[in-house]
């Protein structure tokens, strides 16, 4: 089962957006991810309505983070994408009668729901100001090298 990597991916682009002098088109953001810009523009729009980043459309135009990393957390972000399902497990639902299948469903639900409460409570916790200073704190290690895959520079 593939996993829903929507969170993760639009971290990374915010953290490539925060280390940027320059705005950001949505071509370049998608080359980090090796998506279609098309997808980055869809979810960047729902942050924008947030306030979380802006546009600029024109030459030099592209997108920005418009918020302060010390203030967004990663528990906004995950609302903000439409609070994507943490867990890729779920119940076997083919036999809805079987007593065996509605013990172990309950079984799993009520941990499924505890976990993914703690979880998404951590990420209260977690700022974009924090993933930040990670990424320094790397990049100071790697001189400099910001992604493997980072898109050439036309």
């Amino acid at each position: 089962m593939r996993r829903d990597s929507k969170l993760s991916s639009i971290l990374h682009v915010l953290l490539h957006m925060a280390h940027s002098k320059v705005p950001l088109t949505s071509d370049e953001l998608s080359g980090y991810l090796g998506t279609n810009p098309v997808l980055v523009r869809r979810v960047l729009a729902g942050l924008r309505e947030r306030g979380y980043v802006s546009s600029g459309k024109g030459h030099g135009g592209g997108w920005s983070i418009s918020c302060d990393l010390r203030k967004v957390t990663l528990r906004d972000i995950y609302e903000a994408v439409g609070s994507p399902t943490v867990f890729a497990m779920g119940n076997r639902v083919d036999h809805p009668a079987c007593l065996v299948e509605k013990v172990v469903n309950q079984s799993l639900a009520s941990a499924f729901e505890e976990a993914e409460a703690l979880l998404i409570e951590r990420f209260k916790d977690v700022t974009l100001a924090d993933l930040s200073k990670q990424f320094n704190h790397l990049n100071a290690k790697h001189k400099g090298e910001i992604h493997a895959n980072q898109p050439s520079k036309k």
